[in-house]
């Protein structure tokens, strides 16, 4: 499963290729980006750190310091 995480505003694209069952949490992790620093968007709806990937494109909105 692969799942391609936009950042905005910078735009940078991260790709993310993990297993059935990995959660968005995961990903953020294993991709160097705290989940509590971010929002997480497909389609104009905000999806839960801990919901299961099942999107193949998300965007995902700094709010907060990455450090």
């Amino acid at each position: 499963m692969i799942c391609r995480f936009t950042i905005i505003p910078d735009g940078n694209v991260l790709l993310y290729q993990g297993t059935a069952g990995d959660t968005y949490e995961d990903a953020l992790l294993s991709l160097g980006i705290n989940p509590d620093t971010v929002l997480i968007f497909f389609d104009g709806r905000s999806l839960a750190q801990d919901k299961k990937i099942e999107e193949d494109e998300v965007r995902i909105f700094l709010t907060g310091s990455r450090g």
